[in-house]
């Protein structure tokens, strides 16, 4: 790596650059622009989020300190805050979503493990959202309840990449189930999903597209059960049967057999019944899968501890879409740079090394490698142990 470029210019190296001019020139998103661009500003986005500026303020602040690095770091002649709250507010979020899945694509397929403690042929998914406050008199257009405002991230998580696949945003006031008519599912994966998702007609769409899914049963589903397998209940496992829902409108909607299982957790004290699709599992498996549902909880913490996706740098809806889709760029860059220079650090260790290096002239391999970092405090999400459901 050249040493005689900006730490920020390196990790921007690994970004597609011919990839990202596609997307815009598709959108027209450069048209009447002169010298402020589409990558200028997906780059300020992005340097924002790795030094974790908390607003426009902030963030054009730590950069009027630097004008004369502007060209180096790829971040055009002349940057105001009016030029970039404009281009947040005007250009459509779509160039930086697309990018974003681009990103998402290529984190996947350097950060896949093909060791996981599951025997499965396809991935594993698991769906939940996380709701993000806004102030209702500031952010209008998020109206979620009489005087409280807000939006939803909706996001599958690839729990054997530790990336999140799909991401979609909507208003508060959009129920979870509902994303299940977006999700593009694949064949012979698995989607762990709480009680919230349960919509057997959406369910059963799931299952003709070959998918499978772990979810937990609600209190008041009638369930008739046609036979059950033998159980080793000292694994837990306290039945597991084979049946059909019993209701009128859910049969209709969901005519095929079920699996239901129910495991007693021992750490916590609790049992639990699970409903699946899948009968090739066994059933303690298909428990061990339903807990791997808390990663995407995980993930939804550390992004709000340490990207900024709380506190936002414009006030529309696609400047608040800008911002987190640039958030999910910078995560999945630090993921991509980890993996391809071989870096043996979690992901907030990266990100905290180049919070404080962006502005150094080294080789980016030797900050993150030669640096002893072993005594920073961090709850890392993809560290802890998850001792329940």
């Amino acid at each position: 790596m050249n040493q005689g470029k900006y730490i920020f210019a390196q990790l921007t190296d690994f970004l597609p650059l011919r990839v990202f001019d596609r997307i815009v020139e598709n959108h027209q998103g450069n048209k009447y622009v002169r010298h402020f661009t589409c990558w200028n500003q997906m780059l300020c986005m992005v340097f924002g989020q790795l030094t974790s500026r908390d607003s426009m303020r902030d963030l054009m602040l730590s950069l009027e300190a630097h004008q004369s690095k502007y060209y180096h770091l790829g971040l055009g002649s002349t940057i105001t805050r009016r030029n970039l709250g404009k281009a947040n507010e005007k250009r459509s979020y779509k160039i930086f979503e697309e990018f974003a899945y681009v990103l998402i694509e290529e984190a996947r397929r350097s950060c896949y493990k093909d060791e996981f403690e599951i025997d499965v042929d396809g991935n594993i998914f698991a769906l939940d959202s996380t709701t993000i406050d806004l102030c209702l008199s500031v952010f209008w257009w998020a109206e979620f309840r009489k005087h409280k405002g807000g939006i939803k991230l909706h996001t599958i998580y690839d729990v054997k990449t530790s990336i999140p696949s799909f991401l979609h945003i909507t208003t508060a006031s959009v129920h979870d189930v509902n994303i299940l008519d977006l999700i593009p599912y694949e064949t012979g994966s698995f989607y762990i999903v709480d009680k919230g998702y349960i919509d057997f007609k959406r369910l059963y769409r799931l299952h003709l597209k070959g998918a499978f899914f772990v979810t937990r049963a609600k209190d008041n589903m009638r369930f008739k059960r046609m036979y059950s397998s033998a159980v080793d209940k000292t694994t837990g496992v306290l039945y597991d049967q084979i049946g059909r829902l019993e209701t009128y409108y859910s049969r209709k909607d969901y005519p095929e057999k079920l699996r239901r299982i129910k495991y007693y957790d021992q750490n916590r004290d609790r049992t639990f019944i699970f409903m699946t699709n899948n009968t090739d599992l066994k059933a303690e498996e298909i428990a061990m899968l339903y807990k791997k549902r808390w990663e995407v909880e995980l993930f939804f913490k550390w992004m709000k501890q340490h990207l900024r996706i709380k506190s936002f740098w414009g006030t529309t809806m696609n400047a608040v879409k800008v911002q987190i889709y640039c958030a999910i760029i910078a995560y999945c860059l630090i993921a991509i740079v980890g993996n391809k220079l071989k870096v043996d650090r979690s992901i907030y260790e990266i990100l905290q090394i180049l919070s404080i290096s962006l502005l150094d002239k080294a080789p980016v391999r030797e900050i993150l490698t030669k640096c002893d970092y072993k005594n920073v405090k961090e709850l890392n999400y993809k560290q802890l142990t998850i001792s329940g459901f």
